[in-house]
């Protein structure tokens, strides 16, 4: 009986060990800090330096180059979505990076990764500039609320939205559609 609760925590131990590295490891970080660094979480990207952010002098004395749209340059981030709830109320971290690989951490077995092909990332893509995130509510909750359901929170492009699933926008549910599964 010892033997087995021994192994049980050493993989529990495993796991948080993994999944903390993985979040470290891609920059996922608060996301509700409301920063609104160009990375998508909200928050600052991992590795970035103060004098390298858009519109402050970098090291060499010149600004440097503004964000663009498009994923995170220093991370390499395109969007993270967080699901919590359900009826275990647990929460998983899935993060897609501008190559279409992708990781899901948290509220699993095991932690997932994986590679979205072509067409998987252009859907994907699509869809998040169809939802158009930044003119959605940053916060939207059903009413009455569904106490077992899912809620969600999209970071992207500088933006974050929450909703829980009975009042997701239809854009957002697109999106859901074009990423891996939770």
């Amino acid at each position: 009986m010892r033997t087995v609760r021994t192994a049980r925590m050493a993989r529990t131990a495993a796991g948080a060990l993994l999944a903390v590295a993985v979040l470290v490891g891609c920059g996922a970080g608060g996301g509700s800090s409301g920063t609104g660094g160009p990375s998508g979480t909200g928050g600052p990207s991992g590795g970035a330096t103060a004098g390298a952010t858009a519109g402050t002098p970098g090291s060499s004395g010149r600004p440097a180059p503004s964000a663009s749209p498009s994923p995170d340059p220093v991370a390499g981030r395109l969007v993270t979505v967080t699901r919590t709830g359900g009826f275990a109320g647990r929460t998983v971290v899935l993060t897609v990076r501008g190559d279409g690989s992708w990781t899901r951490t948290g509220g699993t077995a095991q932690p997932g990764a994986g590679q979205l092909p072509p067409s998987g990332l252009e859907a994907l893509r699509t869809a998040l500039r169809a939802a158009d995130l930044p003119r959605l509510p940053p916060d939207a909750r059903a009413d009455p609320p569904v106490y077992d359901g899912f809620a969600y929170e999209f970071a992207y492009d500088g933006s974050t939205v929450s909703s829980d699933e009975g009042a997701l926008a239809p854009g957002l549910r697109k999106v859901l559609e074009a990423l891996p599964g939770f």
